[in-house]
Order: structure tokens, then C-alpha cells, then sequence
């Protein structure tokens, strides 16, 4: 699987993790459907993942909304691919489900406004 966990990051040193999107489902490389929350994901491994994916922002002191993705094998384990210090194309979904503007929390960070904190787990 293609698991990929949405994080932000401030320059106070507060991370969170806003949900995962799943985009196993791919042709050459491109991403065909994607999916949120993913059914393939449980409670436990979810939390796993948010905690490395922050851990991996915390590593570099990121600051901004971004992607850290990962793949995940058939028995759970998952393995870091790689991070995009960007919002993508996917956002949207996440927003949706998680109720929260991801964009303006971009905006929010770049004017020092600290982030709550708080993880989002369907």
C-alpha cells in the first residue's frame, strides 16, 4: 500500500498529523484513486504512522503543511518513502473529511500563528 499522512509543522516546534490518504490504486506511477480515511489502516497503526511522519518533520524542524509518505507491506509493516514540503493536489479530500481548511492553515504558520497541536484519527 501507498499510505500517505499529512502533517504541519510552526516554527514554535508543534507538529500534528491530519489523517492519512491511501493511493495504492496507481497506473505508471500516477495516482488514480485516492482514498481517506484508508480501510486498510487500523487504529494502532495509524497512530504508528502519524508518530513517525511527525517525527520525521520534527527531524528537519519543518514548518508548513506537507506529506510524509509511506509504503506499507501486507503484514502492517510500513517503510518512509519520502516527504513533500508542498500541499498537493490531494489535500482536498482530507479537508473534507477532517472538516479543516489546510490552505489557510499554511497561511496561518507562515504568519507565526501557532498550531494547535492536535492530531486528527478518524
Amino acid at each position: 500500500r501507498h499510505i500517505e499522512i499529512q502533517i504541519a509543522g510552526d516554527q514554535y516546534g508543534t507538529f500534528c498529523h491530519m489523517s492519512e490518504r491511501d493511493c495504492s490504486i496507481q497506473r505508471r506511477h500516477q495516482k488514480l484513486v485516492e482514498e481517506t480515511p484508508s480501510p486498510f489502516m487500523t487504529k494502532t497503526l495509524r497512530k504508528k504512522m502519524g508518530e513517525a511522519a511527525i517525527k520525521a518533520a520534527a527531524a528537519v524542524n519543518y514548518e508548513g503543511v506537507g506529506t510524509v509518505e509511506f509504503l506499507v507491506d501486507k503484514n502492517k509493516n510500513f517503510y518512509f518513502m519520502e516527504m513533500n514540503t508542498r500541499i498537493q493536489v490531494e489535500h482536498t479530500i482530507t479537508e473534507e473529511v477532517i472538516d479543516y481548511d489546510l490552505v489557510r492553515e499554511q497561511f496561518k504558520i507562515v504568519a507565526a500563528v501557532p498550531i494547535s497541536g492536535l492530531n486528527y484519527e478518524p
